[in-house]
């Protein structure tokens, strides 16, 4: 069976086929006109300057004109269909990665946000480069037959010199192929590894700012740099031997076969102009040499990224395929001898009801959101989770997702304005008013004099702690899905607006299920009912008030 990655390369050659063809032909083509070009002129002193003839001279320079003018548009025409077909292939490599990160079933993998972000750019950008090195070694190829060709025709040993050498000369070059592949993979890796690192630092700097972690996250950047950047030279290393063997090789071939042409001139065995031939054939070999040389580096870099794009297209769903349907109206949401990380409990949210969840633990509410968020595999935990009855993973994943959202603690915001992040491609605008009130994301809008037109940055990063919150509150609210997970939505903000936005969310949530999974006492005090995990159990249950005789509870609510 087939590598993943020589798959990928198989299937970008086949889906850019007809470009590719006409490309190579026009290349192919290009290099014979190159070729013809000291054939031409060798015949021209033979024929014309040795001669004397100037009416054949001139027509001999005309068709010299009309040879450079056709390698020209060889070029031209060639060169665009095949940077056509590299630049739609990347895109197509680009769409491919992006979709199944954004699957909605998920994707199994262990490589983090900024390392994805480095396969579907840079490694996709790497593997269409094969559309460019195939049409290259077509014409380096034709231009070594041709030019054996008319060596052969001039003098057979020269012929035979260039016959001969040149497949020795690529055989031993490509035994270290599979070193290149090897140490590019490798810094490919971790080069990848440190631009993730990097954008979750820089996306991360107020917090490490705020706890004094700089240095720890400096240092931590700075050993995965250094692995990066003796990944990097280990690999330029090889690929400079490479490169100086094979200039060599490739010269010390071009320069034998002039001596050897200048030999044959000096004892009569070849014409002036056979000489001159001969040498512009050297001459011009060198770079299909040098070109022949190259391919296995650049091949074992497209063979590395495009292994890493298949480790990504490739990649197994999170979840599998389901289609039951979800019934209309409010859900219930059921956690059924739930075994998963620290928890171990039996849960049951009423349709329409608002609850509380207090884990004296972080890891506890963690472990729940992400549960509920649908990024666990069904064989990942024991028991059930259940929503209107039946198995998260058995519903169809877009109803799903339009029933159940889960706003995590930490909520990215994206390039754009304030509004199109609220709207996020949502276009029911009934409850924008009541909703920016409820979150009062008003007061972010107010604060800025663009309003809703505000720029906000990647990842919210010139808004504050609470003003991202207060969007991310906002843009939740707004689908006003059946049921809706808020996990410390209000830890960034002061208790007056935390009592604000409590209030706003019971309004908006009348009738939905809500599950809020906090420790703040405004958020709890405007639920139903209130649960308390200890040890990934339920410890305690009642209402806000009831519960505040409990001593865990007060500990870690009533502060």
């Amino acid at each position: 069976m087939a590598e993943p990655g020589n798959r990928v390369l198989a299937r970008a050659v086949s889906r850019n086929r007809r470009r590719l063809a006409i490309g190579t032909l026009l290349v192919s083509a290009h290099q014979i006109c190159e070729t013809a070009v000291p054939i031409l002129i060798g015949v021209i002193v033979d024929t014309a300057v040795a001669t004397g003839d100037r009416g054949n001279l001139a027509g001999w320079i005309g068709a010299l004109a009309g040879l450079f003018l056709a390698l020209t548009l060889a070029y031209r025409f060639g060169a665009r269909q095949l940077v056509r077909s590299i630049a739609e292939e990347a895109h197509r490599l680009r769409m491919e990665v992006s979709a199944k990160i954004l699957d909605p079933r998920g994707i199994t993998t262990d490589l983090p946000a900024g390392e994805l972000l480095t396969v579907s750019t840079s490694d996709a950008d790497n593997t269409a480069e094969l559309l460019d090195y195939l049409p290259r070694i077509a014409g380096a190829v034709v231009a070594t037959v041709v030019s054996a060709a008319a060596l052969l025709v001039v003098s057979v040993p020269l012929g035979l010199l260039v016959l001969v050498c040149t497949p020795i000369v690529l055989g031993v070059l490509q035994l270290v192929s599979p070193r290149i592949t090897e140490r590019v993979a490798s810094q490919q890796e971790l080069a990848g590894r440190a631009t993730s690192l990097a954008t979750d630092l820089v996306s991360g700097v107020r917090p490490l700012r705020g706890i004094g972690a700089e240095r720890a996250a400096s240092a931590r950047y700075s050993e995965v740099s250094r692995r990066s950047l003796a990944a990097t030279l280990r690999a330029a290393r090889t690929q400079g031997a490479y490169l100086a063997a094979s200039t060599t090789l490739s010269t010390v071939q071009a320069c034998g076969v002039a001596i050897l042409a200048g030999w044959f001139a000096l004892t009569g065995r070849i014409t002036v102009g056979e000489l001159i031939t001969v040498i512009g054939l050297a001459q011009f070999l060198i770079e299909p040499f040098g070109l022949l040389a190259l391919i296995p580096s650049w091949v074992a870099s497209a063979r590395a990224s495009a292994g890493r794009v298949a480790a990504v297209v490739d990649a197994p769903p999170l979840l599998p395929a389901a289609s039951a349907p979800l019934p209309a109206g409010p859900c219930a949401v059921e956690l059924a001898g739930l075994r998963y990380g620290p928890l171990e409990l039996d849960l049951l949210v009423e349709p329409g009801e608002v609850l509380g969840v207090v884990a004296t633990q972080p890891a506890e509410g963690e472990a729940l959101v992400r549960l509920l968020s649908g990024r666990v595999a069904p064989g990942e935990y024991a028991g059930r989770a259940l929503l209107a009855g039946h198995p998260l993973h058995e519903l169809d994943s877009a109803a799903a997702r339009g029933a159940l959202l889960v706003q995590p603690h930490k909520s990215d915001l994206f390039g754009g304005t304030i509004e199109a992040n609220i709207a996020a491609g949502t276009t029911d605008r009934d409850h924008w008013d009541a909703v920016l009130r409820s979150s009062a994301a008003d007061e972010v809008i107010g604060a800025h004099p663009d309003g809703l037109g505000h720029v906000v940055v990647e990842r919210g990063a010139n808004l504050s702690g609470g003003q991202r919150q207060r969007v991310a509150l906002a843009r939740a609210l707004l689908v006003r899905s059946q049921v809706l997970v808020l996990h410390d939505p209000t830890t960034a903000m002061d208790s007056v607006t935390e009592h604000v936005i409590a209030q706003g969310i019971r309004a908006q949530r009348a009738g939905l299920t809500t599950v809020l999974v906090a420790s703040s006492p405004a958020l709890m005090a405007i639920t139903d009912r209130v649960v308390m995990l200890d040890g990934g159990r339920i410890v305690a249950t009642g209402t806000h008030t009831s519960l505040g005789s409990h001593d865990a509870y007060r500990k870690a609510v009533l502060r």
